[in-house]
């Protein structure tokens, strides 16, 4: 049994024992002094610590594809006074990611993005040096500017970085120290990240269209006097994958020890969808050390507006005198939000006696839920390991209840909706055709250097996709060709079993777009392969009836 399966992922994956990293063009190492811009049909090697120095912008378009090399802890820091121009677009997302090969990557394999920036921290003097042994200081001393602009990072992803430099001094997915309001940060996925997924240290900057996907510590993490807006956040777990410094959802700190220094940290959050690892409240097969949804701690005095927060042990932990405080006298809020699926009796907590944090948080002005079970928010498929979907359902308590009135969500940068959640119930996904929720078995090697493929390539197709996934009955399978040749579009269940041959022949060079009906077959997740001269490509669809 255990030799069929094995023989099944070498068939589906291709992954081979003598599987070599992944090859590159140019490595990116040391100090970058002026500007510099990436070429799209290069590959990359970050190597050890690369800094883009004050003065300098470093420009990524949009398709390129850089790896982080392992041995060297491979991280990319623009430092105070530089700047990153990191642009993609949802048919060409700029890739950062791991150099191992499909089916051999893990959490850690390479280091992470940091940005340093010049806005106030609530550190004395102004500045500090960021976690991850890298040396970076940021924070704008004693000449702060909140409107300080580092650049703009736009459809990117960041897959299998947040290496350990030292234990408890771990670098993040995507780390944002002092950044400013100036800066553009959008449509980023943080996948597999050993350390935080996204981590604000101080700063300004705000941020929309944020995906954290399977990290090992939390999702996201703010601290030091961060006061950004955020809007449309997801975050989805594996429920084996956790850190034993404890993992949660939101964790937030005034700082280090809870003072009550100013700049306090106060972020803003609307329209997160926090999905941790409990599908239902009893259920017990999922890493202890995952913790809390949200974990607000410290002297922090976080806001949270239109969110769900499902599927943690713990929903809502209100930690410490200083931050009940905040919620006693209004400076600490949570409105319009529903907290499900946490273990009997554990969706709403506090280690501070005389305060009621349940009743605080069904006050009925706030208009947040309460439910003890993540079924109760019908949502589609949101704890799916493999193609979640977090797109409340009809009936769903999420799919109206917003509210937009409050004068912290004014001024322009809140987008205002009727939902609650990430996603609109209309079924609009923002995370598609550039996100990727299987990046481990994704083949970045591209074999063929034809001119044909360069051409469609910068065109803006994807290799091959299927939409809608999931679907019920019909999908339409989508490829590209660059030259014309023989081809064989296969579909098989999960068995390794043939189900249908949509092609095998001769085809001429261009797009194509399949239809498959699968109204006669079961519920389930089915696969198909697509065999041409230039590349092979095996994608995972759901039947849903």
């Amino acid at each position: 049994m255990h030799k069929r399966i094995l023989l099944l992922l070498f068939f589906f994956y291709g992954i081979s024992l003598y599987a070599q990293l992944a090859s590159y063009d140019e490595v990116l190492e040391g100090e970058i002094n002026s500007d510099l811009t990436l070429d799209a049909n290069k590959k990359y090697l970050l190597r050890g610590f690369v800094n883009v120095n004050e003065g300098a912008t470093l420009t990524i378009p949009a398709g390129t594809i850089i790896y982080g090399e392992k041995s060297s802890k491979g991280t990319l820091i623009i430092n105070r006074g530089a700047k990153i121009n990191a642009v993609g677009t949802p048919s060409r997302p700029i890739i950062f990611t791991s150099q191992q090969p499909a089916g051999q990557r893990g959490a850690g394999d390479w280091g992470g993005i940091i940005i340093a920036g010049k806005a106030r921290i609530n550190v004395p003097g102004g500045t500090a040096v960021i976690e991850g042994g890298t040396g970076t200081i940021y924070g704008g001393g004693d000449n702060p500017d909140d409107n300080d602009n580092s650049g703009r990072m736009s459809y990117v992803r960041i897959e299998f970085p947040g290496i350990a430099f030292l234990p408890d001094n771990e670098i993040n997915g995507l780390t944002l120290a002092a950044v400013g309001r100036g800066t553009t940060i959008d449509h980023i996925q943080v996948s597999y990240s050993g350390d935080d997924s996204y981590e604000f240290f101080g700063g300004t900057v705000n941020a929309k269209y944020l995906i954290s996907y399977k990290g090992v510590d939390d999702e996201f993490d703010t601290d030091f006097g961060y006061r950004g807006n955020l809007q449309f956040l997801v975050a989805y777990r594996d429920k084996n994958i956790a850190d034993i410094s404890g993992s949660n959802g939101f964790e937030s700190d005034n700082d280090g020890t809870g003072t009550l220094n100013e700049p306090r940290t106060r972020p803003i959050f609307s329209n997160v969808t926090m999905i941790g690892p409990l599908v239902t409240p009893d259920y017990t097969e999922y890493n202890p050390n995952f913790k809390r949804g949200m974990h607000l701690r410290r002297s922090t005095l976080t806001s949270v507006y239109n969110s769900i927060i499902m599927g943690y042990p713990v929903g809502l932990y209100l930690d410490g005198e200083n931050s009940v405080a905040g919620a006693q006298s209004d400076s600490l809020q949570i409105r319009n939000t529903i907290i499900a699926g946490a273990q009997s009796g554990k969706n709403l907590t506090t280690n501070v006696s005389g305060f009621d944090v349940s009743s605080w948080f069904k006050t009925s002005s706030y208009s947040n839920h309460e439910f003890a079970t993540s079924a109760e928010v019908k949502l589609v498929d949101p704890f799916n390991q493999s193609n979640p979907n977090a797109i409340p359902m009809g009936g769903s308590p999420a799919a109206s209840g917003a509210s937009f009135d409050n004068p912290r969500l004014s001024g322009g940068f809140f987008e205002v909706v009727d939902y609650i959640g990430a996603f609109d119930p209309s079924g609009v996904r923002w995370d598609e055709h550039w996100a990727n929720y299987d990046p481990q078995f994704t083949d970045y090697i591209i074999t063929s250097v034809e001119e044909e493929y360069t051409n469609i390539i910068s065109a803006g197709y994807e290799l091959s996709q299927n939409y809608p996934n999931p679907f019920n009955p019909t999908t339409t399978i989508s490829f590209v060709l660059p030259k014309s040749g023989n081809v064989k579009l296969t579909v098989y269940n999960v068995l390794g079993q043939e189900i249908e041959k949509l092609i095998n022949g001769y085809k001429e060079a261009g797009k194509y777009n399949i239809n498959w009906n699968a109204n006669n077959l079961p519920s389930g997740l089915y696969i198909y392969r697509l065999e041409t001269e230039n590349y092979v490509v095996s994608r995972k669809m759901t039947l849903l009836k």
